[in-house]
């Protein structure tokens, strides 16, 4: 949705300020890419995996059972929860974040397109029309 004329006004005196105020941080914040922050969770996920590999085969390849257990165990833990942080740095990346919490807020009639109205719309006209005395 754009903004008003008057919302827009309002941004650029605020945007004005935060330069005159700071410059150097303005500067910053209106370089950075939401991309960029994503990728770079999306890198450091991948160095998480693969230190997860490397302490699930450490584990077993040691040779006290307690030890192989619990260290392979982290490093299933550290290799699930790295691929789970990447896999939704990879969503928030792509934009799919966005466009599936605004389908989840839609409600459902208004996705179906609202050409076909749902069971419990045709039951209550239909239960109106009996009531009026029209069938």
């Amino acid at each position: 949705m754009p903004l008003s004329e008057h919302e827009q006004r309002m941004l650029d005196q605020i945007e004005r300020a935060l330069y005159a105020e700071d410059p150097k941080f303005a500067n910053t914040v209106r370089q950075t890419n939401p991309a960029v922050h994503y990728k770079r969770w999306i890198i450091k996920a991948g160095l998480g995996f693969v230190v997860g590999v490397v302490l699930l085969m450490t584990g077993l390849m040691l040779q006290s059972t307690a030890v192989q257990v619990t260290i392979s165990v982290l490093g299933f833990l550290v290799m699930l929860s790295c691929f789970l942080w990447g896999a939704n740095a990879w969503r928030k990346a792509s934009g799919g974040g966005a466009e599936a919490a605004a389908a989840a807020a839609e409600p459902k009639q208004k996705r179906r397109g609202g050409s076909r109205p749902g069971m419990m719309n045709r039951f209550e006209e239909r239960w109106r029309r009996r009531q009026e005395g029209e069938e």
